[in-house]
């Protein structure tokens, strides 16, 4: 049986405060509006199918009350607690940007920033619509040297927007420093720190703000910069260290899991996580991680990698970027217009899914969710849990999925996907480090259901008429 698990990155969002071109307009339904979530406005007919043919609930990705990273969340969410795996998502990014990671090297997940007077990061993303100049300036960068550190090399590779990843190799280092990322605009740029007295973490944090300085001057004067301000354009002039991790070493997600898996998901952090696991990294044409991004590509991909006889694989991960960017951009019009473009794709998963199948005899179940919620009035990750939820995949007629196993124990009364629905579901609020077993103990108990019905079926052919 297999899995087809679908995360809308920062799907979550709250009650409306007030227009933003999502409410209805003038009195008691504008002030209705206002309190429903985006999740809800956006009639997500083929998410609240699988919410009303399964069973649904809400999850916190990693605990209650936190408002974690896309690392953190996804670590918790695999089955492997950020807690005692999770060694900064900087490794993550690198390699999901395409560089090789070693014992002993050290990486950062980064953003191209706008860098003012006195040491000010006026802005920590100098630009989304990064993918002319982003890979130039990586190039650029690649192999610059570090003053008083000859021994250690440094290699930079373009990731998605703004972001790179960025390793450093050498004798001596240490994840356990902090990084330069203020984390806000208007703040200084930090300082790295040691978060222990060890040699290698006071090398390390010296060395980083070395590499720093230097990454800075060395752009303050290239020609795309000198460009971006005769455009009115802020210029790149900074890279913020962020995330200092080194590789994890965990037991793969097919022996933690006993299952074969691959993922798609064109956003580095995420890629980098899949690969950590040894997941199979499967690309989709068009799939872009960004705004750009082709989604019903991501939907083809995932069917034509399910039907492959070799490998056979039981559960694939379809990653969704866009619609976090749109919360963290605070646009509720772009959110909405993803989250829709998003329920199109799973509809289509879903159609082709009915009709391996059919083809096959193979069923799937098809699971939705997201890592955290980013709700355009913040702009930024929250601690709101999201919904969740899991169904078996069939197509009759116009439904685009209709559980052969309704008013069963698989099947709640949750008819909607959003956060006040889901949250009446039979599987309650839970953390993420039970998603596994919810998703294992569901295909459990579905083949059950269906070995039944099949000696049911079995038993009746064989009764004389």
């Amino acid at each position: 049986m297999g899995v087809c698990w679908v995360l809308i990155d920062g799907v979550g969002d709250i009650g409306r405060g007030g227009g933003s071109g999502a409410g209805g307009e003038g009195g008691e339904e504008e002030e209705e509006s206002v309190k429903r979530s985006l999740l809800d406005i956006a009639q997500m007919d083929a998410c609240c199918s699988v919410a009303s043919s399964g069973i649904s609930g809400l999850m916190d990705p990693v605990q209650a009350g936190l408002a974690c990273g896309s690392d953190t969340a996804h670590l918790s969410m695999f089955g492997y607690d950020p807690r005692k795996y999770y060694r900064g998502r900087g490794a993550f990014e690198t390699m999901g940007a395409g560089l090789d990671m070693q014992p002993g090297d050290i990486a950062f997940k980064c953003n191209f920033a706008y860098l003012g007077k006195d040491g000010i990061v006026e802005s920590r993303r100098a630009d989304r619509n990064f993918e002319n100049v982003g890979p130039i300036l990586c190039d650029f960068l690649n192999g610059i040297a570090i003053p008083s550190f000859p021994q250690h090399s440094v290699a930079v590779k373009y990731a998605t927007e703004h972001r790179c990843g960025l390793r450093v190799r050498g004798p001596s280092l240490s994840d356990n420093i902090t990084g330069t990322d203020p984390l806000k605009d208007k703040l200084p740029l930090r300082r790295s720190c040691p978060l222990d007295s060890s040699e290698e973490a006071e090398l390390t944090a010296k060395l980083v703000n070395s590499l720093s300085q230097a990454i800075t001057e060395a752009l303050q004067d290239h020609q795309i910069n000198k460009d971006r301000v005769e455009q009115g354009k802020l210029p790149a002039n900074a890279v913020l260290l962020r995330g200092c991790g080194a590789r994890v070493k965990v037991p793969t997600f097919e022996e933690k899991h006993g299952m074969r898996s691959f993922m798609i998901a064109p956003t580095c952090l995420i890629r980098g996580l899949g690969m950590s696991l040894e997941m199979d990294i499967v690309d989709a044409p068009g799939a872009t991680g960004d705004y750009h991004t082709d989604l019903q590509s991501k939907a083809r991909t995932a069917l034509a990698t399910f039907k492959k006889k070799t490998p056979e694989y039981e559960l694939g991960f379809v990653h969704v970027k866009a619609v976090d960017d749109a919360g963290h951009d605070k646009s509720a019009e772009l959110k909405l217009k993803f989250l829709k473009k998003v329920d199109n794709m799973i509809g289509e998963l879903a159609k082709g899914l009915a009709e391996i199948e059919q083809e096959t005899g193979k069923p799937f179940v098809i699971c939705v969710t997201g890592d955290h919620s980013t709700p355009v009035a913040y702009g930024d990750h929250s601690a709101e849990p999201v919904p969740f939820s899991i169904a078996p995949v069939k197509v009759s007629h116009a439904v685009l999925l209709l559980s052969h196993y309704h008013h069963c124990f698989l099947s709640d009364s949750v008819m909607r996907f959003d956060e006040v629905s889901c949250a009446q579901g039979w599987l309650g609020r839970f953390q993420g480090l039970q998603v596994m077993g919810i998703i294992q103990r569901f295909r459990q108990s579905l083949e059950r259901v269906r070995r039944g019905g099949e000696e049911v079926k079995r038993k009746k052919t064989a009764e004389p008429r």
